[in-house]
Order: C-alpha cells, then structure tokens, then sequence
C-alpha cells in the first residue's frame, strides 16, 4: 500500500488496476439496497411499537429497544456506505472521513453482537438464577446496556489508524479508503482479531448460556414430571427458586426468541468470516484477487442480518405488530369509523329497544305511564 494521502481532493485516474464485474457489481447495489430499506423500515417499527405501547416496559424490551438501534447503526453506518461504495467503486471522500466511516461500521458489528450477547446473559440470569432478577434488574440491565455501547466505540477504535485513503497501487493515482498493514502478518493479525473478538468469542459465550438454560429447564420439566406440577417445592439448583413454574411462559418465549436470534446471526455472519479467514490464511489466495462469488454473497448475507431481528421481535411478541400498527394514521381512522358505527348502531337497538317497551299492552301509541294517569272508572277502581 503506499502512503496515505492528506488532501482532501485526490486526482483519479481512469485505469483502474482493479477492474471489477459489472454485472456482480449491480447485483450488489440492488440487495443492498433492498436491505437497506428493509432494515430501517423494521428496526424503525420496532421502535415506534415500542414507543407507543401501552404496556409495561420489561428488561426484555429494553434489550430489544437497544438491539433495534443498534441494527440502525448497522444500516446506516455500514450497509448504507458500503451500497454507496459499490455505486462509486472507489471511495469518494476526505481521508477523515474515510477513516470515520470505518470506526463506525465495525462499532455497529460490535454494538449489535454484544447486545445480543447481554440479552442472552440477562435471560440465562432470569432461567438459572431468578432469585438475582429481584436485585435491582434494571439497573443491571442499564449497566449491562452501557458498557455494551462504550466497549464497542472503544473496540472498533483501532479502524481510525489501521484505515485511511491512499494509493490501491503506487504510480496508478487511484486512490481509496484501504487498511494498511504490517508485512506479512498484519493483515492476518487483523482478520483475525476481528473475527476472534465479533463472532467466536460472542458464540462460544451464546453456547455457554444456552447449555446451561437448557439444563435447568430441563430439569425443571424432569422435577415436574417426578413430583408434580400442585404444592411441591424442591430445590432445582444453586440460588433457584423451586417448582417448574418459576420458568413461566413468558419466559420461554424469550428465550425462543433469542435463540431465533442467535442462531440468524451465525447463520448470516459464519460464512462471511469464513471466507474472510480463508483469503489471509490461505497463501494461494491474494486478498486482492478475492472478490469473487464466495466473497460476494458471504458479504451479502452478513448484510441480511440486520433485517431479520425486527421481524423475529414482532413474531414472538405479538403485541409489538399489533401495537405498532395501532400507531399508523390510517388504522386510527379505521378505528374511529368502526367506533363511529358501532355507536349509531347502539343508538339505533337503544331507540328501537325503548320504543319498544314504552307502547302500552293494548297497543296503542300511549305509554303505560300515560296510561295510569288517565282517570279510573268506578268499575276499574274496585
């Protein structure tokens, strides 16, 4: 690589040593852009259901509140570039800028890992350990969801030197925002590092969690089943409340819910530092010549992540969809004219129902009232 350029205006030449597939290329543009938009339009409903439900707000959807801002920060701060990158080719901006785009993009993989990674944390600590949840649990969760937020920012922080704009090949004054390393380890040092720190660490952390939960609702189910579910208390293990209906099923869900996510996540990011591992590691394959199908679509499918956990939000709790449709100007309308007819038919049963009991038994127009003010003969007054 050669060195990084500090003007903010950087001459381009047209021969690019490194031309790239047209086709492929409009391909790219169109997914992303597709999950760009799905991916705002979901986390923004999430956050606006959120917002207006009228519904106690829980240490889940906190978790979840922040895990839709963080996807947010996915779209916007690295779908959103990388689809300008791809119509652009080659970075178009300032070396700051370059250097900004880069800390950001890897904050939102960070940010979005490991709040996933805290919302597992939280419902291991609420299955195996419910007696701690009436220790301050908000609190725990806020700090829980801080440390998150300032770990990420400081762990994506090394992007701003590793990162900057300069020459892709000495002498082509084609310039962009590329990495510089240290030969011939840095590059692997920093795949490494990356893949180490955002997808191994936070799944083997995700299988841990998990193992133990279902352990201990597996032996909930087996305590249930060997004493039964009316009046038994048992202990089922350390700092455990007893009896299967400390895990209720709200619970359960949530624990559904994030193995859903969890499992989006690595099915979504595994190929993509797979194949991000393979280019450094492997010696016969340059990183430079890599943009092929394999990179490609991993990339693609990385992208693909962010779009998925609103809608698995809205399928486990179903009262986000509902609520957040609730919010919509024209469901509002809807349901004002639905008020608005069921009132005038209400009325008009009201109106029918007293004109119906008020005639009198001879079937004429007075009512009974009328009736036993008129004056009595002296036969009906025996």
């Amino acid at each position: 690589m050669g060195s990084p350029a500090n003007s903010t205006e950087v001459p381009r030449n047209a021969s690019d040593p490194f031309p790239r597939d047209e086709e492929v290329a409009q391909v790219e543009i169109l997914v992303l852009s597709v999950t760009f938009v799905v991916a705002v339009v979901g986390n923004v409903s999430v956050l606006l259901a959120m917002h207006n439900t009228k519904r106690k707000m829980s240490r889940m959807h906190l978790f979840i509140r922040h895990l839709s801002l963080a996807d947010l920060v996915v779209a916007f701060c690295q779908v959103l570039p990388q689809l300008c990158w791809k119509i652009t080719y080659r970075f178009y901006g300032p070396d700051v800028l370059c250097r900004v785009v880069k800390h950001l993009q890897v904050t939102g993989m960070f940010a979005s890992t490991y709040m996933m990674v805290m919302m597992t944390v939280d419902r291991y600590i609420a299955i195996c350990h419910p007696l701690k949840t009436l220790q301050q649990p908000t609190r725990r969760s806020c700090v829980m969801i801080v440390s998150t937020w300032t770990c990420s920012l400081a762990l994506s922080a090394p992007q701003i030197f590793i990162f900057s704009l300069s020459e892709v090949r000495n002498g082509t004054g084609v310039y962009d925002c590329w990495a510089h390393f240290v030969e011939p380890w840095g590059a692997r040092a920093y795949i490494t590092w990356i893949t180490v720190g955002i997808f191994l660490v936070p799944v083997v952390i995700l299988v841990v969690c998990y193992g133990f939960i279902c352990h201990s609702i597996w032996r909930n189910i087996k305590y249930k089943k060997r004493k039964g579910a009316a009046g038994k208390d048992g202990l089922i293990g350390k700092n455990s409340v007893s009896s299967i209906t400390t895990i209720s099923r709200a619970k359960l869900r949530t624990v559904k819910m994030t193995l859903v996510i969890v499992l989006a996540y690595i099915v979504c990011w595994a190929p993509f530092f797979i194949v991000q591992m393979w280019s450094v590691w492997d010696d016969n394959l340059q990183f430079v010549d890599s943009e092929n199908t394999a990179v490609t679509l991993s990339a693609l499918l990385a992208s693909l992540n962010s779009c998925c956990n609103p809608w698995i939000y809205m399928i486990f709790s179903g009262h986000l969809l509902q609520d957040f449709v609730n919010c919509l100007p024209c469901c509002h309308r809807i349901k004002a004219d639905f008020r608005k007819e069921d009132s005038d038919s209400s009325l008009r049963r009201t109106t029918l129902l007293t004109k119906a009991t008020n005639r009198s038994p001879t079937g004429s127009s007075g009512n009974w009232k009328e009736l036993d003010n008129y004056p009595k003969t002296p036969a009906q007054a025996e």
